[in-house]
């Protein structure tokens, strides 16, 4: 059974114009979405600074009615309601400004895992089936669970190679539970349902999979986790904007590079020339910076030391400058090697690609 406070939430949520930031400073402000509900249009207005147009439909018996039905379907179809001024929302969610004020739960998951967002394009290419099989098969030993967005291409392999490695994982919907996009997936978020993990969704059951609707989901994915990964993606891509709401939360981003001639790992390739994103470049190096490590008896095919030495001695010197806890901004790299931008600047985003660098936001670097 849901509580009366559940109800309240959705009847309000379901006003127009009222969104999650309305909706969390009414709660925040009147001390619960029951009372929010049975306030005065004029103690709303006068009160709360809330407009005409949106106190006139507070308490309006029709969006009551709607919460009735959509609480029914919820117990009857097994889903759970999360409120997040309860504090019911998972925690790296709920660190997040414009996390939703109501997100609706099918199947369990364990929220001691380590979560761990990848994204990317429908049109993805063996080069991102190759590294998503090749990154899951590392990590398999580790207590994580992956989240996606149920999608064609990247997001369904992703779910896929979880599954049949033994990882749980979470499909983040851009609708409500009375239907599943793309129809094809059903039996995908049916074998998730059945492995450990769920599905998300802010999106009632009257809500269809329209467009504006995955950019919104997008931030729900990025939310989830402390880090996403991108897989390919072309330049206006929907993974682009899952970047964005990652790096705008301060979470890690990592972008699989490619050719520049490859249309969808264009966007990858700007997400890390702009600093959005720290560039992969290995499976194994990927895994240590997530904290995945392997144990340390396990060999390692180059060791960095060797590594280092076949670089170009210019390079060598740039690493050498560089600090692993203090990072150095790109005017103080020159400055200290005594050379102009444009000389540096390859060098760097070379080492970049290799693993060797991290960039941070303001063209600072660290080495690693």
């Amino acid at each position: 059974m849901f509580s009366e406070e559940t109800l309240y939430s959705i009847a309000l949520r379901h006003c127009p114009l009222i969104g999650d930031t309305i909706f969390r400073r009414l709660v925040t402000e009147a001390g619960s979405a029951k009372e929010v509900w049975e306030l005065s249009k004029s103690g709303l207005s006068n009160v709360y600074r809330v407009g005409k147009r949106i106190s006139q439909e507070i308490g309006k018996p029709e969006h009551l009615v709607f919460a009735e039905k959509e609480v029914a379907f919820c117990e009857k179809n097994k889903i759970r309601i999360l409120l997040r001024h309860q504090g019911e929302l998972p925690p790296q969610l709920n660190e997040c400004e414009d996390a939703p004020a109501i997100l609706y739960q099918k199947g369990e998951w364990n929220s001691a895992l380590q979560t761990l967002s990848i994204v990317g394009t429908r049109n993805i290419t063996s080069y991102g089936k190759s590294f998503i099989n090749d990154f899951l098969n590392e990590i398999k030993d580790h207590r994580v669970i992956t989240v996606s967005g149920l999608a064609l291409g990247v997001d369904t392999e992703v779910h896929e190679v979880s599954l049949n490695n033994g990882l749980p994982t979470i499909a983040v919907l851009a609708h409500g539970f009375h239907t599943l996009y793309p129809s094809k997936n059903r039996r995908l978020a049916e074998k998730i349902l059945d492995n450990g993990g769920a599905l998300f969704t802010e999106f009632n059951s009257s809500q269809k999979p329209d467009r504006e609707n995955f950019i919104q989901r997008n931030r729900i994915i990025a939310g989830l986790s402390a880090a996403t990964i991108v897989v390919e993606t072309a330049f206006g891509g929907g993974s682009m904007s899952t970047a964005t709401f990652a790096n705008n939360y301060n979470r890690e981003v990592f972008a699989l590079p490619g050719r520049i001639t490859d249309k969808f790992s264009q966007g990858c390739n700007q997400l890390i020339v702009q600093n959005k994103a720290a560039a992969i470049s290995t499976v194994t190096l990927l895994a240590d910076q997530l904290g995945f490590s392997k144990s340390a008896t396990v060999g390692v095919l180059f060791p960095s030391s060797e590594v280092q030495i076949m670089l170009p001695e210019n390079q060598q010197q740039l690493l050498a400058v560089l600090d692993r806890q203090a990072a150095l901004s790109l005017d103080e790299i020159c400055l200290k090697l005594d050379l102009p931008t444009y000389r540096v600047l390859p060098d760097l985003l070379q080492l970049e690609l290799l693993g060797y660098v991290k960039a941070l936001s303001g063209r600072q670097y660290l080495a690693l």
